[in-house]
């Protein structure tokens, strides 16, 4: 086969850390497409930005050029060092340490995007531990809880 091909969407999970409520209303636009500009520039081409005050999901179709892990290490890095420049409030942000990142069949992307795009309805039911454990238990995901959270 002389070309090599890859369609891999991919939904990315990680919040702040200690589950700080640092992205307010006012900095979360702003903060959704820099995260989207920094997939896209990685060719990984951003579909669904979004999420709440306290975690952030990224759907975006992952590019065979750069791993899962330096992904992540380069939008988490760039984006809190960007958010720092914000302003007084925004100067203690960190994410936390780790991530989530699972599949998504393309016949799910509109499904998944809607759910990222919902966030902030979805929450008012739902705290973010309680999201992120649901969605390790559909991906059947085994973890120890004490090293989920930081």
């Amino acid at each position: 086969m002389p070309q090599s091909l890859s369609k891999v969407y991919i939904h990315i999970i990680f919040s702040t850390k200690h589950r700080r409520k640092l992205i307010d209303e006012e900095i979360q636009p702003l903060l959704f497409d820099y995260l989207g500009g920094i997939c896209k520039g990685l060719e990984c081409y951003p579909v669904q930005v979004g999420g709440y005050l306290d975690h952030v999901h990224i759907l975006c179709l992952h590019s065979r050029k750069i791993t899962q892990m330096n992904l992540l290490e380069e939008v988490k890095k760039r984006s809190s060092k960007w958010i720092k420049t914000k302003g007084e409030k925004y100067s203690g942000f960190y994410w936390q340490n780790g991530y989530g990142i699972f599949s998504v069949t393309p016949r799910n992307i509109d499904k998944t995007a809607a759910y990222i795009r919902n966030q902030k309805n979805h929450h008012k039911k739902i705290a973010f531990k309680e999201e992120y454990r649901k969605i390790l238990k559909s991906y059947d995901v085994d973890y120890d809880e004490k090293y989920v959270w930081d």
